[in-house]
């Protein structure tokens, strides 16, 4: 449960980050971007994987690259059940999505490659 939330306040980090960043991304607080992290995270163990499983065979066709798409789905789902979240179109979610994801997997390995070598 600690790393959950550990991933979590990561991930509203880079959301936060990635805010200030992208002009096509929007988000109104600090809270809302941990709630913003919460949902990608339910969105990405509940929904993702039933959506990936429908899109198989365009996935395969496209050598995975429709995945890109699929994230890029979840994170305007995520804006649309967010108040305080926002993100100007697909493109902006396309961006959004492969920078969160290529961020927190380089902050995750850095920051909790130590706690996992504890236990």
């Amino acid at each position: 449960m600690k790393l959950w939330i550990a991933r979590v306040l990561i991930s509203a980090v880079v959301i936060v980050f990635l805010a200030w960043l992208l002009p096509g991304v929007a988000v109104a607080s600090s809270w809302k971007a941990v709630v913003a992290a919460v949902v990608l995270s339910l969105i990405n163990s509940f929904i993702k994987p039933i959506l990936v499983l429908l899109t198989l065979p365009v996935t395969i066709v496209t050598l995975g690259l429709f995945l890109f798409v699929v994230n890029a789905l979840m994170v305007l789902l995520a804006a649309n059940w967010i108040d305080g979240f926002r993100v100007d179109g697909f493109w902006w979610a396309l961006l959004f999505s492969f920078l969160l994801s290529i961020i927190n997997s380089w902050l995750q390995g850095w920051l909790l490659s130590s706690h996992q070598q504890e236990e």
